[in-house]
This record gives C-alpha cells, sequence and structure tokens, in this order.
C-alpha cells in the first residue's frame, strides 16, 4: 500500500504515520531524512544535493524526486511506503506520478487530516506548555508562517488528487484513536 498523509503542520501526520506502519507493515519516508541519508552515504544524488544544501538553497525538485526514486527501491518498501510532508507543491505532485508510472507503481491513497487552523495553534500552545517548549517550531509565529505556506504552496496539491479520486479526509479535530479508526475504514477499504 502506497500512501501520502497529507494536511497541515500540527494535525498529526507523524502521530498516525507510526500506526499506519506498525498495522499494514509499510515504511514512512520524510523528505528530510531521505536527504540527509543519501548525503550521509555519499550517493550521486546526496553529493549533488549536499552542495545545494551548503550553499543554503532548497534542493530542486527533480533531486527530491531522484531520492524518492532510489529509496521506494530498497528492500523494506516491498509492502508499501507513506509519505509524510511530500508533495509540497504541484510540481512535485506531477513529477511522484511519473516517477511511479516509470516504477509500476500507483498511490493507493491520499489521506487528509483536517484540522482548522484555530485548532493547531490550540494544539501548539499546549504541546509547547506540556513540553516546556523543547521544540523549536512549538510556537505561534513559526506555525503562522509554516500555515502561511502550506496554503499557498501545498494545499492546492489536494486538489490535483481529488480530480483523480484519491483523496479521503478524516476529522483530525477528533481523539487520536477516533482519527485512527477512521483511516484503518479508509485504508482497509483500498486494500
Amino acid at each position: 500500500m502506497n500512501l501520502i498523509l497529507f494536511g497541515p503542520p500540527g494535525a498529526g501526520k507523524g502521530t498516525q504515520a507510526q500506526f499506519i506502519m506498525d498495522r499494514y507493515n509499510v515504511v514512512q519516508l520524510s523528505t528530510g531524512d531521505m536527504l540527509r541519508a543519501a548525503v550521509a552515504a555519499g550517493t550521486e544524488l546526496g553529493r549533488k544535493a549536499k552542495s545545494v544544501m551548503d550553499a543554503g538553497e532548497l534542493v530542486a525538485d527533480d533531486l527530491i524526486i531522484g531520492i524518492i526514486g532510489d529509496r521506494i527501491g530498497e528492500a523494506d518498501c516491498a509492502n508499501g511506503f507513506i509519505l509524510d510532508g511530500f508533495p509540497r507543491t504541484l510540481a512535485q505532485a506531477e513529477g511522484l506520478d511519473v516517477l511511479l508510472a516509470e516504477k509500476g507503481l500507483t498511490l493507493d491513497a491520499v489521506v487528509e487530516i483536517r484540522v482548522p487552523d484555530e485548532a493547531l495553534f490550540a494544539r501548539i500552545e499546549k504541546r509547547a506548555a506540556e513540553t516546556g517548549g523543547t521544540r523549536a517550531d512549538d510556537n505561534a509565529e513559526t506555525l503562522k508562517n509554516r500555515l502561511a505556506v502550506y496554503h499557498e504552496q501545498t494545499a492546492p496539491v489536494l486538489g490535483y488528487y481529488e480530480k483523480k479520486g484519491l483523496v479521503d479526509t478524516v476529522d483530525g479535530l477528533q481523539g487520536i484513536e477516533d482519527v485512527t479508526a477512521d483511516i484503518t475504514r479508509v485504508l482497509d477499504g483500498k486494500r
């Protein structure tokens, strides 16, 4: 099962990805983790990405898609994968479609965890209070900036997948267990 977890920062994608990994025996793929691993491994794509990152620039879509292509070819992805935080733009979504087609793979689902912005601010404030603000992104100003980027660049990707009939939306305002149950119903229906 190959899927994308979609939603704004703080929606609970990471929490739900862990459950999905355990239940469906799939691998969570984070583009940041994959970039760091490719750099550490010294792969050709990793070397290219390192020079871009060392210059403080954003890694180009073709490099990220190439790294994802390498990663999904590894044995632990044989049962499937969860993309969390990718694609972030329409160009990345289109590039992912090309990559998957070249590998004879498809996306089985795009699960949107929908949470209104106001609720996200409340969650960040609560998490910061509970953890003593140990996460650098646990503040309203950072979340405001991340949400602006999300709404401007990433939210349009949802429409791209809706047109393909791949999107199932779950209410992210529910308790964690209820969100998990809704995602399970969606994914079990795709099997």
